[in-house]
């Protein structure tokens, strides 16, 4: 089988015996590859190549650094296709919708390509007899991103353009579970003109996460996956003096009022429940009706599930693909159990579906309850898989208060066709991304992408106009140059007049 090898100081670097994982084809239930894990000496391997390249990297001109990610820009958007199959062989998600995570990361390529603009700082002439005072932001050093399988392309790419341009240097550790993608945007970078040693990648488990954490040439974390490993990184990253960002899990609720356009609903509620297998942390995963609404929200709903094609990533057609392991896969099938046993609904049902000559892939059907109550585990625990709930509530107040009690706060989205009810819910509800009849409020590269509560531990968001603070630190320099009058000394405070 292939192996995939680390990335480290512009070539690949494995060692004879050590480690390695499996890489699964999801939809064919197969093997496929092994990908080299870390131990804690190739994590010092390739921070300290990450190290040694800083200290030219950081003075690299402005001008410089936006032009290779013009150059990166144009290879990514000319290999956008083999980018997309990669993620979809190794991850599972149909073609066109790996496409568009390829897009959605190279929006943030483009955003830094102005990075000469972004860093502007201030300045202030003649605060004081002869003074002034001015600002700049400069880079961290050695920073770490620590990514999550479901979104293999577009989640590096919130971190390491934005990281680099702002003159740090990048070790990249993405999930073990699809890491093939993460090598080819490496060689993609590196044919863009990037020095060796800029960005490295390096594979494995908890043993390379830990020594990351613990490296004491790493200035900075990134991470995106589940709140309790966001919590444990932030725990661990904070006391050893290191800046983190670190964004956790979700439970996203779509609140549909009785006003709504239901059509409009429905392609919602089915497209942000079930795209990517909702494996997706932005997926809405509860669907909150209000009144009587549900009782027309529901049909259609169905229909719409009725007429999904799920089958593998290649699949011409196909609109959903496998889940990314057979461990994940039992898992999701563990909380559909739960929820019938809980006395929940159960109105579709994608536990046992199989796929015509994919019959060993790690598929799992569009699944739908009714009728969940808050204290069920369907209703509390972040399930990433496509399984949808509906919550029946009798009054918008107690919608919103409903999300605003659950311990995540990444996304939202209220359908009605109300503007007052629309203004109330933007204003009270808290949660970092508030959607109105959008039901997945992921922004654009030139804003910043976070939740609140136990969605994010940190204060920083990530990419956008917030990437570009984590990334630097400011530095205020106060001058003032010899005049042919000396003042002599003065041992009182400053009073600049």
């Amino acid at each position: 089988m292939e192996l995939l090898t680390h990335w480290i100081n512009g070539k690949n670097v494995h060692v004879n015996g050590a480690r390695t994982g499996p890489i699964f084809d999801p939809a064919a239930g197969r093997q496929t590859g092994e990908v080299a894990f870390a131990d804690s000496s190739m994590i010092d391997t390739a921070v300290r190549s990450a190290a040694a390249a800083y200290e030219t990297w950081k003075d690299a001109p402005l001008t410089r650094r936006q032009n290779i990610m013009f150059a990166f820009r144009e290879l990514v958007a000319s290999h956008r296709l083999d980018l997309a199959k990669v993620v979809s062989a190794q991850h599972g998600k149909t073609l066109d919708d790996a496409l568009g995570e390829v897009q959605r990361g190279l929006e943030v390529v483009e955003f830094v390509t102005n990075i000469a603009h972004l860093l502007k700082g201030e300045y202030s002439e003649q605060v004081s007899n002869g003074v002034d005072t001015y600002n700049v932001r400069q880079p961290l050093g050695v920073v770490v991103g620590i990514t999550p399988f479901n979104f293999p392309v577009m989640v590096p790419m919130w971190m390491y353009p934005v990281a680099i341009a702002c003159g740090n240097t990048f070790v990249l550790k993405p999930s073990e579970k699809d890491p093939g993608v993460s090598q080819l945007a490496a060689e993609l970078l590196a044919e863009a003109g990037l020095p060796d040693g800029v960005l490295n990648v390096v594979h494995g488990d908890k043993e390379a996460v830990d020594a990351l954490l613990d490296h004491p040439d790493v200035a900075a974390v990134s991470f995106v996956g589940s709140t309790p490993v966001a919590r444990s990184i932030w725990d661990r990253g904070t006391k050893a003096g290191k800046r983190v960002q670190a964004l956790g899990g979700a439970k996203n609720h779509m609140v549909v009022l009785p006003d709504a356009d239901m059509d409009l609903a429905a392609d919602a509620a089915v497209s942000a429940g079930f795209g990517s297998a909702g494996e997706r942390c932005m997926a809405i995963s509860v669907v909150v009706t209000v009144g009587d609404a549900a009782e027309r929200l529901l049909p259609k709903v169905r229909e719409r599930m009725a007429e999904l094609v799920v089958g593998p990533g290649d699949m011409d057609g196909a609109q959903m693909g496998p889940l990314v392991t057979a461990a994940h896969r039992d898992r999701v099938k563990g909380y559909v159990d739960a929820g019938e046993q809980e006395g929940a609904t159960l109105l579709e049902d994608g536990r046992g579906l199989v796929v015509e000559d994919h019959e060993e892939g790690f598929f799992f059907g569009p699944t739908l309850f009714d009728e969940v109550k808050p204290g069920m585990s369907i209703y509390t625990d972040e399930i990433f898989g496509p399984v949808l709930s509906v919550v029946r509530l009798d009054h918008y107040s107690e919608a919103i208060d409903l999300i605003n009690r659950n311990p995540y706060g990444n996304g939202t989205a209220v359908f009605t066709n109300d503007g007052g009810a629309a203004r109330k819910f933007q204003n009270e509800i808290q949660v970092g991304m508030v959607g109105i009849n959008v039901p997945i409020p992921v922004p654009l590269s030139f804003y910043s992408f976070g939740g609140w509560k136990d969605s994010i531990f940190g204060q920083s968001a990530i990419y956008g106009p917030e990437g570009v603070r984590f990334y630097t630190r400011p530095k205020t320099i106060i001058s003032r140059w010899p005049d042919p009058i000396h003042r002599g000394v003065d041992l009182g405070f400053p009073q600049h007049n």
